[in-house]
């Protein structure tokens, strides 16, 4: 099974039912690639990717100005304090950036509006303003690439959720319209995660165990692989069985190859309870490439709804989102 690929444009003007059943219906990986992107898109990625890189590797004085546990490691720069959850052991294969996207809403938003903020002042999580690091070599136009690409990244994910909703009403007619695409839109709560993935001598497949992402929707890029020796960027990863594998609905791990010049979109948990179980959620795995010398860097942007907006009939995302992320710290 290989996951299904369209053009942004058709995207934009409205996928047909077959593709969008192929792409997210009860037999499929649960994933969706677009081509096509805007002429930018291509030097974005390998700049903002370059960036966590360098980031990664500043001075520890200098990563422990953008760590801020108060937010259970949801902003900012973190290594070692997810658990892995097949060993219960501190997570060092990677390290994490994550920013918060409100700034798709409004330009100079680095969090939620005050006024959600102190509504929600015990979810840090997702109300904790970004950090970002100083304009030093290899950074210096980290923030701005970073805000372009997740902007990006997200209005392309507004055009998929869209036909998520046309979907959901060919099934559920009393679906309400453009809900998922107007929860994306709206939203001041979406995350964006850049991973720098440390080289390993060993293969594994605990680089990022496996999990569902509790987002409505996950936008991907392709993985950047850099030989930390010389800099230089690789056209592929030396160790081939190395990337993203998704399990599907028959529960068989495939690996997926995203082109370097497209999107990759996901379903998430939140997703799967808005819909009532009519999308499922991706389970999903990064594994190592075994490779002593060779870091991996990717960006995931997670769209997801704003705080006070429900999921399910018992918890807004704010209550659903602190139950899962408590289970992964």
């Amino acid at each position: 099974m290989e996951a299904v690929s369209v053009t942004l444009q058709e995207l934009s003007a409205g996928l047909d039912a077959s593709t969008l059943t192929e792409a997210f219906g009860p037999e499929s990986l649960g994933i969706l690639i677009v081509k096509d992107l805007p002429p930018k898109f291509h030097e974005l990625r390998e700049r903002v990717l370059r960036g966590i890189s360098v980031l990664a590797h500043l001075p520890e004085e200098e990563l422990a100005k953008l760590e801020k546990p108060e937010s259970t490691w949801l902003t900012g720069w973190s290594r070692g304090k997810e658990i892995l959850a097949s060993s219960g052991l501190p997570d060092f294969n990677k390290g994490s950036f994550y920013v918060n996207c409100a700034f798709h809403k409004s330009s100079h938003l680095e969090g939620p509006e005050p006024e959600m903020a102190a509504a929600f002042e015990d979810f840090a999580s997702y109300t904790s303003p970004n950090v970002w690091p100083s304009k030093s070599e290899g950074l210096s136009t980290f923030k701005e690439d970073t805000k372009e690409l997740c902007n990006l990244i997200i209005d392309v994910a507004e055009k998929v959720a869209e036909n998520c909703d046309r979907m959901l009403y060919t099934i559920d007619p009393a679906h309400q319209e453009n809900k998922i695409a107007s929860l994306v839109k709206r939203s001041t709560c979406s995350k964006a995660r850049l991973l720098h993935y440390y080289p390993t001598e060993t293969e594994s497949d605990e680089w990022c165990g496996e999990h569902l992402d509790h987002s409505c929707i996950t936008g991907l890029t392709s993985a950047l692989y850099i030989d930390e020796r010389s800099g230089k960027t690789l056209d592929v990863c030396p160790d081939p069985s190395a990337g993203l594998y998704i399990r599907d609905r028959k529960n068989k791990a495939t690996k997926i190859e995203i082109p370097v010049d497209c999107l990759a979109f996901q379903t998430g948990s939140a997703l799967e309870e808005i819909s009532r179980g009519k999308f499922k959620a991706v389970p999903h795995y990064v594994r190592g490439a075994k490779s002593e010398h060779v870091s991996r860097e990717t960006l995931a942007v997670f769209c997801q709804p704003n705080l006070h907006e429900m999921v399910n009939g018992k918890e807004n995302f704010a209550q659903f989102a602190q139950r899962i992320v408590a289970s992964h710290h």
